[in-house]
C-alpha cells in the first residue's frame, strides 16, 4: 500500500493516454480529478493481494462518447455514484478500481476513494479503453446468475438533463440501460458498478494495470525533454510496442450515436492506407485490401508526429501527421472480459467487422 501523489496523477494520465486507445476521457479531466482527490484526501494504491478474499471492490467508470456536446460529469458525480452503491449494498465495500486505462479513466476511483475512506485497488477490467460496460465486465456479461447492482450520477441541471439511477439485474441488461441513461444526460455520465470480492478481481481483472500506466507515464515524462522521437522510441521500447505505420489523416468519418463515436479515420501513407475502425475507441487497423494488422483487445493508438503525444479519436483532424502504433494483447495482462466471446458481437454488427475472430481463433502473426 503506497499514498498516492501528484506525480501519481500526472504519470497515471501520461501512460493512460496511451492505453486510451483513441478514447479513455480527457487529459484535463484526469488531472482535474486526479487534483481533487489528492485536495479531500489521501488517495491509497493497494495490490489486490494486500486484501482478503472476501474485501469487497467496486467498479468506478465513465459511461459514454468524447463527441457527446452536452454533458456535465462534475467530481461529485463520481462521489454520488459510489454513494448510490453504498446505500443500497448489504455489505462493506473496501475499495474501488477502474475498468480500464486511459486519458482519465486510469484515476477514475480516486476521488471517491479518497472522500469516502476507499482504497484504490491496483487492478483493471481491461488495461486498454474499450466501447461496452460488458467489455470491463469481467467476464460476468454472460453470466445470468449473477446480479449486479449498477449506478450512475451526472448531467446539466440547469437544463433538466440531470440523472441518478439505480439499477439490479444482469450485467448484459443494466449496462445497456446505462448506457442510454448516459445518452439522456447529455453525452457522458459517471458510475459505479459490480460489487465484487477481492477472489473473484484476483482471478478475472487485468492485475497491476494502474501500476502499468503510471510507470509508463513515468517512462514518458523522463523522454519529453529530448523530443518527439525520443518519446515514441521510449513507449514502444518500453511496452513492446511497434509503429505499424505513419501518415497523413485522409479522411475522418466519425459520428454520435446512442454515446458512441462510430466510425473510421483513414491514414494515408506513401505506401498504404490505413483504416481505424472506431466505436469510441480504436477497435481495429487494417489497409484497403482487408489485411488486418491490429484487433483488440491489442492496444490501438495514434500519435502526433509533431508533438509525441497520444491523440483522441474526438482531436484527429484532417490533414493531420499520425504514427499509428500498437501494442500485441500477448504483451499486456488480459481479463476474463476481453476473453468473453460474448461481449464482441454487438461491437462487431456496428462497425461492420469481425473483430473476435482475428483476436483469438487465428494464431497467425502479422509483421510490419
Amino acid at each position: 500500500m503506497r499514498e498516492l501523489t501528484k506525480d501519481d496523477v500526472l504519470a497515471a494520465v501520461k501512460g493512460g493516454s496511451v492505453f486510451a486507445s483513441g478514447g479513455g476521457g480527457w487529459v484535463d479531466h484526469g488531472l482535474e480529478i486526479g487534483g481533487a482527490a489528492l485536495a479531500v484526501g489521501k488517495p491509497k494504491l493497494v495490490s489486490v493481494d494486500e486484501l482478503p478474499d472476501d474485501a469487497i471492490i467496486l467498479t468506478c467508470t465513465a459511461i459514454g462518447a468524447p463527441a457527446g456536446r452536452d454533458w456535465q460529469m462534475l467530481g461529485k458525480d463520481y462521489i454520488k455514484a459510489v454513494q448510490l452503491i453504498i446505500e443500497k449494498y448489504e455489505g462493506k465495500i473496501v475499495g474501488v478500481m477502474t475498468p480500464q486505462n486511459g486519458m482519465s479513466s486510469t484515476i477514475n476511483g480516486w476521488l471517491p476513494a479518497a472522500a469516502l475512506g476507499l482504497v484504490v485497488v491496483d487492478a483493471t477490467g481491461d488495461i486498454r479503453a474499450h466501447p461496452t460496460g460488458k467489455m470491463g465486465s469481467l467476464g460476468l456479461s454472460s453470466n445470468i446468475e449473477y446480479e449486479t447492482i449498477q449506478a450512475v450520477a451526472g448531467g446539466k441541471p440547469e437544463i433538466g438533463s440531470y440523472l441518478e439511477l439505480i439499477v439490479k439485474g444482469t450485467v448484459a441488461r443494466t449496462s445497456n440501460i446505462l448506457r442510454t441513461a448516459s445518452d439522456m444526460a447529455g453525452g457522458f455520465i459517471a458510475a459505479a458498478r459490480h460489487p465484487l470480492p477481492a477472489k473473484y478481481i484476483k482471478e478475472h481483472a487485468a492485475i497491476g494495470g494502474i501500476s502499468i500506466a503510471i510507470d509508463l507515464g513515468r517512462a514518458i515524462i523522463e523522454a519529453e525533454p529530448f523530443g518527439p522521437a525520443h518519446v515514441l522510441e521510449t513507449i514502444t521500447e518500453k511496452t513492446g510496442g511497434r509503429i505499424i505505420g505513419t501518415g497523413k489523416v485522409r479522411k475522418k468519418d466519425v459520428h454520435y450515436s446512442g454515446a458512441f463515436d462510430i466510425g473510421t479515420i483513414e491514414i494515408e501513407s506513401e505506401e498504404n492506407t490505413y483504416i481505424l475502425h472506431v466505436m469510441n475507441e480504436y477497435m481495429a487497423v487494417e489497409d484497403r485490401g482487408g489485411k488486418r494488422y491490429s484487433t483488440f483487445p491489442d492496444v490501438i493508438t495514434t500519435f502526433s508526429i509533431e508533438t509525441g503525444q497520444p491523440v483522441s479519436v474526438g482531436n484527429i483532424e484532417e490533414g493531420a501527421e499520425i504514427a499509428v502504433f500498437a501494442i500485441d494483447k500477448a504483451k499486456i495482462p488480459l481479463s476474463s472480459s476481453v476473453k468473453d466471446p460474448s461481449v464482441y458481437p454487438e461491437v462487431e454488427e456496428v462497425l461492420g467487422i469481425e473483430l473476435y475472430k482475428y483476436a483469438f481463433e487465428e494464431k497467425k502473426e502479422i509483421n510490419v
